[in-house]
């Protein structure tokens, strides 16, 4: 089989839809031990095509391909009961820069993909920065 084959077979395929994607991320979140998922609280899950350019300005990123997950609210290391109420946390999971990773990389199955964007948005609800994530995973391999 040639190097190019898994390019071409997802070439071929249609891409999941927003409801398919949501699914994808639903299922790894259920995969997730118990203990992490309580934990997590009641976040929600969404899955876009994109980012809003409101959000993409906001963060400085000008090619809406480069944002492939985004973690709102306030992370649980920042609440406080002297707070008012926090709005509801907010996993963003972007369809089309996942499917663009996807294709690019070749390298990895799609499903695992979406649950390991799910995952890293999660750890920014837990209060842990992209710098932190990256040791944690460079510690695992």
């Amino acid at each position: 089989m040639c190097r190019a084959a898994p390019y071409v077979r997802r070439m071929t395929q249609v891409p999941p839809s927003l409801d398919e994607l949501d699914r994808m991320a639903r299922a790894a979140w259920a995969e997730l031990p118990a203990q992490f998922r309580d934990r997590a609280g009641d976040v929600l899950i969404r899955v876009e095509d994109f980012a809003d350019e409101e959000v993409l300005a906001e963060l400085g990123v000008e090619d809406p391909f480069e944002l492939t997950g985004l973690y709102s609210g306030v992370d649980l290391t920042q609440q406080s009961i002297m707070d008012p109420a926090p709005g509801q946390p907010m996993v963003f999971l972007y369809r089309r820069p996942i499917l663009d990773e996807w294709i690019e990389r070749g390298d990895v199955d799609l499903a695992e993909l979406v649950a390991h964007v799910l995952v890293h948005e999660v750890g920014h609800h837990f209060g842990l920065s992209d710098d932190h994530m990256d040791q944690l995973l460079e510690e695992t391999d």
